[in-house]
């Protein structure tokens, strides 16, 4: 029954990717905003974005150090079911081909979605009247990962949850 559940899942996951996913013929200017938005997922944007209360703001010291620890946490939670699970990329084992080069061989869970839902995380609860916005911008760096075809859906919602989760516990701290 569970292998059952895992091959249906399995099987919807590739069935989103390749509706989602974008082409190398895609118009020029959709896959630019994809590339674009997939950078705040990256390492030097998340960790710059985290430390940004340093220097703008009075809750500068703690709101940085909650996200940089979310991010830190999350980011070696992510590494280490990436490398437990060992699930390939899209590009490795479909016919999709990726529109920007795999950052490693392993796809689940994300860690661009995680990175940028750490720290967004971190931002939604010190800025609550923000959290929305901040949060659907999370939820975008998500689903370019889904269009740039180096990521399935559940690889992103997996990333995105280990961050929330991360950040539940760092701010219960």
């Amino acid at each position: 029954m569970t292998s059952t559940l895992l091959v249906r899942l399995e099987a919807r996951d590739r069935a989103l990717l390749m509706r989602w996913a974008i082409a190398n013929t895609t118009p020029r200017p959709v896959r630019l905003f994809w590339l674009t938005v997939t950078r705040l997922g990256g390492v030097v944007c998340s960790v710059l974005i985290a430390l940004l209360p340093l220097v703008v703001d009075e809750l500068g010291r703690s709101l940085a150090a909650d996200a940089l620890t979310t991010l830190v946490v999350s980011h070696v939670a992510v590494q280490l079911v990436k490398r437990t699970v060992s699930r390939p990329r899209p590009s490795r084992a479909s016919a999709h081909a990726a529109i920007i080069t795999d950052p490693d061989r392993f796809s689940f869970p994300s860690g661009h979605s995680a990175a940028a839902m750490s720290v967004a995380f971190a931002y939604a609860v010190a800025y609550p009247g923000l959290a929305a916005p901040i949060l659907v911008v999370a939820l975008i760096v998500g689903l370019s990962r889904v269009a740039l075809g180096v990521h399935y859906p559940g690889d992103v919602l997996v990333g995105q949850m280990v961050a929330l989760l991360t950040g539940a516990v760092v701010i219960a701290l």
